[in-house]
């Protein structure tokens, strides 16, 4: 039996180990001995307690192993990846870290790896509609809209998350970069906000983000851009929280102490957004896609609407990002990627089988995508 290791056991974590122990020999390591012992108990997954933001210890654990999926915080995704690369190991990553993974690819060739990287929700499964899609049409328009919200709207932030609070901040802080006309343009995040109505839903609040990621480079579309979903008055309190300083990374001094106001805030957040047991959450992305084929137009637009699931447990976010890397990682063991170095979920959906066996995986799983498609 193939062997796998799952390095970060957190929410997203747990759903990986879960699914892909039903083909395989996994084995989980991380920090929090609670989140490991979950899954000894309940699952019989093999467990390792081990610091990961340790370089030699990531380098020494994976080395029995097939592959290795990495799911940890994204301030620590970037040298886990290099780390695991450095050792000779596949990788499939989720972490979203904010520095540029080609920056590890003559690594990863020196090393005959494939490391895939931001293979989640978004970035992740957004890459590889708009890749398949680049393979058979001329994209001209690529537009993605994507959040994960809980079900009950508690004050006074309406919104819960299930990964690190430092992750989620990141997404306020970090400028956001989008194609227009063929060029890339930066703003800062949460501007240019509109409102967008959704069937299940109602009406929810989208700003710009930086989910674009590696599309800016891999991809020759002129107009692209991706939006973060939330209920209604977020980004009334992010900025303020934002302008204020509470995200800042900067040390301060407090009573001699040094403190950057990132950590203090992330600490007292993680309470605010954890969702509490049996709490339930839901994910919703609209992508669309605009161009032309054989000299007709074509807009095919992807709606994703999911909700937790209630008879295995699962959050909806943690099975929308988790199964996207578990149907990629399904696909590099049985040799249907062969692509060295960083290859981005975009080169993976360029292939149709590829594409159309990630989304009869998700399907089989209850993560459905309608699909519509307007010829003019």
């Amino acid at each position: 039996m193939r062997k796998i290791i799952l390095l970060g056991a957190g929410l997203v974590g747990r759903a990986i180990a879960i699914d892909l122990h039903k083909q395989y020999d996994v084995t989980a390591a991380d920090i929090d001995a609670k989140a490991l012992e979950a899954l000894a108990d309940s699952y019989k997954i093999e467990t390792l307690r081990v610091d990961l933001s340790d370089s030699s210890t990531v380098k020494t654990i994976v080395k029995d192993f097939d592959i290795v999926i990495g799911a940890v915080p994204g301030f620590m995704g970037y040298e886990l990846v290099k780390n695991v690369i450095a050792a000779g190991k596949n990788i499939v990553d989720i972490s979203f870290f904010p520095e540029d993974p080609f920056s590890l690819d003559e690594l990863a060739k020196k090393q005959n790896v494939t490391a895939i990287i931001d293979c989640g929700l978004a970035p992740g499964m957004d890459n590889l509609i708009l890749g398949y899609h680049c393979r058979r049409m001329k994209v001209t328009s690529f537009t993605c809209l994507v959040g994960g919200l809980p079900v009950i709207r508690e004050w006074p932030y309406e919104y819960k998350a299930v990964f690190s609070p430092q992750d989620v901040i990141e997404e306020y802080i970090r400028p956001a970069r989008f194609v227009r006309n063929g060029k890339i343009i930066t703003k800062e995040p949460l501007t240019d906000p509109e409102l967008v109505y959704f069937d299940q839903i109602g009406s929810l609040e989208a700003w710009n983000t930086d989910g674009l990621r590696t599309l800016i480079h891999t991809t020759d579309v002129p107009d692209m851009i991706e939006k973060t979903l939330r209920y209604p008055g977020t980004i009334e309190y992010v900025k303020a929280l934002r302008e204020s300083g509470f995200f800042s990374t900067e040390e301060i001094e407090i009573d001699g102490h040094p403190v950057r106001p990132l950590d203090l805030t992330g600490k007292l957040l993680i309470s605010k957004w954890k969702l509490h047991p049996g709490e339930e959450d839901l994910t919703v992305m609209r992508i669309a896609i605009t161009g032309s084929h054989r000299g007709r137009k074509e807009t095919h637009t992807y709606e994703l609407f999911d909700r937790y699931d209630k008879a295995t447990q699962t959050l909806s976010m943690a099975r929308t990002t988790g199964y996207t890397c578990t149907a990629v990682a399904n696909l590099l063991l049985r040799g249907k990627i062969n692509r060295k170095g960083i290859c981005p979920p975009e080169y993976i959906g360029s292939d149709p089988g590829n594409f159309n066996f990630v989304l009869n995986y998700l399907r089989d799983r209850g993560v459905v995508y309608k699909i519509t498609t307007d010829n003019t």
